[in-house]
């Protein structure tokens, strides 16, 4: 009976109300923990040093969240999740046993005590985000919005539960006890992690995990300093938290002065922290909508500064700790509540990309240094300029006035952003619907009733990522709108929005016959199968339109994917099986995309079947499919498609979709020349499309030891990232590496050039008859190719001298130094003189001399003759390059000399793994006997 009404009330199915559960009781311990001991730590804090040191915790806490962040996220990309969270969890208890017995022991005093209040503040940081990612794992994206609601008040619960058991216990049993029942919940959590890890993350391969973990984002300052509503976000927050600091410092210094036992304390802070949660909990239930819905977001979000401007002017007339409880309430109370929502609501004209990237930077880093600053602060006023802690409060109202100023501010840009954001989804000369600053909720109603396609499919798109179900009567509306892509759009949202209702005309959207609206309205259908599930099933997977079967199949696949129980309940393995068999010779799109969503591997040969045919069209459909199973074999069997351009994007789409654990993955193919050279020269287009930091480390992989062609793409794609994404970072001293390898490459490369020019000179001058045509002809081919290696070797110089300088100054540079117009050449050359220096200028200049030089000239020739290398030292040096069409002209040139010389060269090279390289010295050596 519980089992169904839990299930019901939160919508959980079958087969997921186990992990839910585990996931549940995860998040409430670690929520437990941290609220019994941010009290019980504060209070032997606060009674052993004295409130005036909580400054200096506030520093400590802000440096070592930031230096801990940072560390973190190098122990993540070296280690998997579970050893980090597993060894910080026994880790962590160690701690807090340590610190037990310190105080039985009466000596946790002094820096002991600093060590383990930064500690605790780190901890509830960590945890945090170690449970989000492992949930991230768990669930996928659809269940994680539909299942977080459940898990997530796990969370307030255990807030509940952890602070009002230590008002109760601590008086009874004191701050010792309390830190070892910490420790102990700790240590459930490890057989937790064990089963949960069993249950759904040892499932997934290893592209579906490295796809959730997070990645930092580059130069997230950049990004929040070139966004002004993005950067008017931050302030608001800085100043928030800093105000945040600065109540929570008189609250502190209050209680510790009225209350001096610790125990007594403990069990204070313990009560409040709790009441305070409890309180934001039913306000968040029962009136935070109705507040920001009618009032708007603008009176919404003043609400949290005027609350605590009212409680510090009555805290001026009444200076006791009953003012201060009512200030920090006002704080606790109001900011996890209505604050909070009308935050989201004005963070939505940002690009939900943007938001992703800046969200560590602004949660971590932008609190941490409002953390210090208002430690910095405290130290300045209190012990520099000797305030009471009842001035303190006048600091609090000079930042509410502020924190005011830049509500003003946010709403401004918010209209602003909105309104850009509304004309660019419109070709039409009209003004968007949303011109006036009316509340944010009207605005969005407003284009959903008035606005172009574009629009609302904007604001929809929008309005997924924060799932207001007050929009549920608006968005139902839309069903009924003319366009296939906002009726899509719209279901797609409401199967967040409204669970409880069906459509009405949801068998005429299914009539319309669109695959994306099919598939849309099946997951729909399926959320509602837990009202009657065999109804549902036995009515549309046995639909007599096999376009509705069929899309009703793949939506099963897709929803059951982490769900066994679901599988085999509704025998998903059986179904596709029979489509397959009924199949009269192709499979259908739908099939191939269930086959590629469900997991099943007894059916990936049919994909790798397709994915190697000549059906362009199944091909497609295999490629996204491939993208959608994220399996590692189908990996090389994409990256063949990428010379075919027919096939480049959506092979690009679908490698980009295994996440960026495919990057080491192709680089690693590309040297061990597992796949042709042809594809290789394509996977540096494929690495640069995932536009971050790691992208830039892998591209530099692929300058060591492989083809120059992939050499060449892989500098394309850095100097596309550069001026795509300006915020991502660039070693200069790693460039300047590659530079002067490029230009050693150059003088190698020209040198050969040198050698084939005067042999030819030579064999110019010589009667016909005593060279060959086809040893001739093989030159001339050589000294092409030699030439263009220069060129692209050019290339490649230039852009990594993009990443060093600007880059627009330097593709100038570039176009004017190889510009047929002598003015233009010098203008460049002056340019370069005054920008480079030192090795690098010398290096580059020797470059530029041989660019302009004219290889044509008789004068020329005589001159470069002392210094060229002889014909076989050439030949050796080129075979020795990364160049396989390089080898391959030198070996068939050889081979048309017909001389024994190369017979040595030509049996090493005989014995090569490389096919093409094979077959051509076999060539010459068999050319060479037979002349002989």
């Amino acid at each position: 009976m519980v089992q169904k009404l839990i299930s019901d009330f939160f919508d959980i199915r079958r087969g997921e109300l186990r992990i839910s559960i585990f996931m549940f009781c995860y998040i409430f311990i670690v929520v437990a923990v941290l609220l019994v001991l941010k009290p019980t730590v504060s209070a032997l804090f606060l009674s052993e040093l004295g409130p005036e040191q909580l400054p200096f915790g506030y520093l400590l806490v802000a440096i070592g969240a930031i230096l801990s962040s940072l560390w973190y996220s190098q122990l993540l990309s070296k280690y998997r999740l579970k050893t980090i969270i597993r060894y910080t969890l026994v880790f962590s208890s160690l701690v807090l046993i340590s610190a037990a017995i310190f105080v039985f022991l009466n000596i946790l005093k002094g820096w002991m005590l600093y060590l383990i209040y930064t500690w605790v503040a780190i901890y509830g940081v960590l945890a945090a985000s170690q449970f989000w990612v492992l949930a991230n794992l768990v669930f996928n994206v659809r269940d994680a919005k539909r299942l977080f609601g459940f898990i997530g008040s796990g969370a307030i619960m255990g807030g509940l539960f952890g602070g009002y058991l230590t008002s109760l216990l601590a008086p009874w049993f004191g701050n010792g006890i309390m830190m070892l029942l910490a420790a102990a919940l700790l240590l459930l959590l490890l057989p937790l992690l064990q089963s949960i890890w069993s249950f759904r993350v040892t499932q997934l391969n290893e592209f579906k995990k490295s796809k959730t973990y997070p990645t930092s984002s580059e130069k997230p300052f950049q990004l929040v300093k070139n966004e002004p509503h993005l950067r008017n976000l931050a302030m608001l927050v800085g100043i928030s938290v800093l105000v945040a600091k600065l109540v929570d410092y008189l609250f502190s210094d209050y209680a510790a002065n009225a209350i001096s036992d610790p125990d007594e304390l403990s069990s204070f802070f313990g009560f409040w922290f709790s009441t305070f949660n409890l309180v934001s909990l039913a306000l968040q239930l029962f009136l935070t909508q109705r507040i920001v819905g009618v009032w708007g977001v603008g009176f919404s979000l003043l609400l949290l500064p005027l609350g605590i401007l009212v409680g510090s002017v009555f805290f001026l007339f009444l200076p006791e700790l009953s003012a201060v409880v009512a200030i920090k309430a006002m704080d606790g109370v109001l900011k996890q509540s209505i604050n909070k929502s009308a935050f989201e609501l004005l963070a939505l004209p940002l690009p939900f990309d943007l938001k992703n990237r800046t969200k560590s930077f602004i949660d971590v880093v932008i609190d941490s240094l409002a953390t210090g600053i208002a430690g910095i602060l405290l130290v300045f006023l209190i012990k520099g300029f000797e305030w009471q802690s009842y001035q303190v409060t006048w600091l609090i109202i000079a930042l509410v006035v502020l924190w005011a100023y830049f509500i003003f501010r946010v709403r401004k840009t918010y209209y602003k952003a909105f309104r850009a954001n509304l004309r660019g989804q419109t070709n039409e000369e009209v003004a968007p619907p949303v011109v006036k600053q009316i509340s944010v909720l009207k605005g969005m109603r407003k284009v959903f009733s008035e606005g172009s396609e574009n629009q609302i499919l904007f604001m929809l798109d929008k309005l997924m990522e924060i799932n207001d179900k007050r929009f549920a009567p608006d968005v139902r509306n839309l069903l009924d709108h003319p366009s296939i892509k906002v009726k899509t759009s719209a279901i797609k949202n409401l199967y967040f929005l409204d669970s409880a209702s069906m459509p009405w005309n949801i068998n005429e959207l299914l009539s319309i016959g669109n695959e994306d609206l099919n598939l849309a309205a099946m997951d729909f259908l399926l959320l509602h199968s837990r009202n009657d599930p065999e109804a549902i099933f036995s009515y549309y997977l046995e639909h007599k339109d096999k376009n509705i079967s069929e899309a009703a199949l793949f939506s099963l696949a897709k929803e059951s994917i982490n769900n066994r129980r679901m599988q085999k309940r509704y025998d998903l393995e059986k179904r596709i099986q029979k489509g397959v068999d009924d199949s009269d010779e192709n499979l259908s799109p739908y099939l191939i995309k269930t086959i590629g969503v469900a997991g099943l591997t007894k059916f990936h040969p049919l994909l790798t079947q397709i994915l190697n045919g000549h059906d362009v069209d199944l091909q497609m459909e295999a490629i996204e499919a491939v993208g959608l199973s994220m399996e590692s074999s189908f990996v090389p069997h994409l990256v063949e498609l990428l010379p075919k351009k027919i096939y480049r994007g959506p092979v690009i789409a679908s490698l980009r979709n295994y996440g960026p654990g495919v990057m080491p993955v192709l680089v690693r193919m590309v040297k061990d020349q597992t796949v042709s050279i042809e594809a290789c020269r394509f996977i540096p287009k494929v690495i640069e499309n995932f536009g971050n930091q790691e992208a830039v480390q892998h591209l530099f992989q692929l300058f060591n030891d492989v083809d120059l062609s992939v050499r060449l793409e892989s500098v394309r794609s850095l100097s596309n990232l550069r001026s795509s994404h300006p915020e991502i970072k660039f070693n200069r001293f790693e460039v300047a590496s590659k530079i002067y390898e490029e230009c050693k490459l150059f003088h190698q490369t020209l040198n050969a050039m040198h050698t084939q020019i005067i042999i030819s000179y030579r064999n110019r001058k010589s009667p016909r008859h005593e060279v060959e045509q086809k040893e001739r002809e093989a030159r001339t081919s050589l000294l092409e190719l030699l030439e263009r290696r220069l060129d692209a070797a050019l290339e490649r110089i230039f852009r990594l001298l993009g990443l060093k300088y600007t880059q627009e100054d330097i593709s100038l540079a570039f176009e004017r130094l190889t510009s047929d117009e002598e003015e233009l050449r010098s203008n460049a050359i002056d340019f370069l003189d005054n920008l480079l220096t030192g090795n690098l200028k010398q290096q580059l200049f020797l470059i530029i001399e041989e660019v302009v030089r004219d290889f044509s000239s008789e004068e020329t020739i005589q001159r470069i003759k002392p210094k060229i290398p002889s014909e076989k030292e050439c030949f050796e040096l080129l075979l020795k390059m990364p160049d396989l069409k390089m080898q391959l002209a030198v070996l068939y040139l050889i081979g048309k000399q017909v001389d024994k010389r190369y017979l040595p060269i030509l049996e090493d090279l005989s014995r090569q793994d490389n096919l093409k390289i094979r077959t051509f010295a076999l060539s010459a050596i068999s050319e060479i006997n037979a002349e002989n």
